[in-house]
């Protein structure tokens, strides 16, 4: 336990103490993001995540261009809050505003929709050299990769395909 009693009988802080760490963190967040490891803190791992180069704003679509690799001691971050791969965030949109040099959370960044629902789009059957392109209806919004129902402007048939990233939808092999 990382508690120890005074004279008075009530528990003082210590170094390791779940207050002191909370009040040390707070004191990092004033003092602009430096953090004075203590000797107990200093046996963490280090691990890399991907940074904002610049600072990104709300609607922003991240790119590989706009982020780098940082180094962190891995008591410093909540591993199951922040985003471990840069794979992980290329395409999304950004939900709040992403200062440089600090880890990305999972909750500030968002898959966007390529296909909006009731918005027209293009529906692609390839298969050996055969491509047929039929105008479509998409009957829900659709993010790269899911599968999405629309409807045949033409017939009204109601097919199931894969949304792609150019803003299309896909079906067959």
């Amino acid at each position: 336990m990382a508690y120890r009693s005074d004279t008075s009988g009530r528990p003082a802080e210590t170094a390791g103490s779940p207050r002191h760490l909370g009040v040390a963190f707070a004191a990092c967040l004033l003092l602009g993001g430096a953090f004075v490891q203590t000797a107990s803190a200093a046996s963490g791992h280090v691990v890399s995540l991907p940074v904002p180069k610049v600072t990104l704003k709300p609607g922003d679509v991240i790119s590989l261009a706009v982020l780098e690799q940082k180094r962190f001691q891995s008591f410093r971050i909540d591993r199951f809050s922040v985003v471990p791969k840069s794979a992980e965030l290329i395409g999304k949109e950004v939900i709040y505003t992403l200062p440089p040099g600090q880890p990305i959370s999972r909750s500030s960044v968002f898959h966007r929709n390529v296909i909006k629902r009731g918005n027209p789009a293009q529906l692609i059957f390839k298969e050996q050299g055969l491509s047929i392109i039929a105008h479509v209806e998409p009957l829900e919004d659709g993010t790269v990769g899911d599968i999405v129902r629309v409807r045949n402007m033409d017939s009204g048939l109601i097919v199931r395909g894969r949304v792609q990233a150019n803003g299309t939808i896909s079906i067959g092999p």
